[in-house]
């Protein structure tokens, strides 16, 4: 037992570590696109690699635990989060890459109107990853439900940019390439929103054994009696 409460406390060290470098990502590529900065887009380029790689030794790490150990309750609970998170970490290091390379595209080109609203969807996106990654941390079921609340804001804001940049492209026809890759700026980070959005509903399974996908809470399936709970 005490090695396996070993090996958890380990993974868990590692879900931090992928954490912070996603993160970072995140962050960085919002300066790349609103700094132009080309310094910070080589440093995303770089830590894609080591986040790919962190997350084939965290899925490795916890299906083994998986199947050696046979979990129960919150440990088990720990270890399926562990997963899903894993993965949603993985698919917002892909996103800040994707921003990265449109940003990059971008500095080629004339700014349009000071990048509508989309710094301002940037720093909503960035408070979610952030709030999401602390309350898995803390294990805090309160701060997990306000990223949730979040994410309503964020599709807004993206339709909002929609439509925005829709009526620049018909109001000049000549901006249509800057606003296209803007467009997917502000799909991916919609996406990252969203993919914050999967980890607060991991934490509240974690913490309370609830499932809140699609906005609905159910209990944890009722355990047969004689079984360990």
């Amino acid at each position: 037992m005490r090695r396996f409460e070993e090996e958890l406390e380990e993974l868990k060290n590692k879900l931090l570590e992928m954490s912070g470098l996603v993160e970072s990502a995140v962050y960085r590529s919002i300066l790349v696109l609103t700094e132009r900065d080309r310094d910070q887009a080589q440093e995303v380029l770089k830590n894609e690699r080591r986040i790919n790689q962190m997350e084939i030794e965290i899925d490795d790490a916890a299906t083994s635990l998986l199947a050696l150990q046979q979990p129960m309750a919150t440990d088990l609970r720990f270890l399926t989060a562990a997963i899903k998170i894993n993965n949603d970490l993985e698919r917002m290091g892909d996103m800040a890459v994707n921003i990265v390379e449109r940003a990059l595209g971008l500095m080629e080109q004339p700014t349009v109107k000071p990048l509508i609203d989309i710094p301002h969807m940037a720093k909503l996106v960035e408070t979610m990853v952030r709030k999401s990654l602390d309350a898995f941390v803390r294990k805090d079921a309160e701060l997990a439900r306000t990223v949730l609340a979040s994410d309503d804001a964020v599709d807004e804001l993206r339709d909002t940019i929609y439509q925005e940049l829709i009526r620049t492209m018909q109001d000049d026809p000549a901006d249509t390439p800057q606003c296209v890759n803007l467009m997917f700026v502000a799909r991916n980070l919609e996406r990252i929103a969203d993919h914050a959005t999967n980890i607060a509903e991991d934490v509240l399974f974690l913490v309370q054994g609830i499932d809140v996908r699609h906005h609905s809470e159910k209990p944890p399936a009722a355990v047969p009696e004689g079984e360990p709970q």
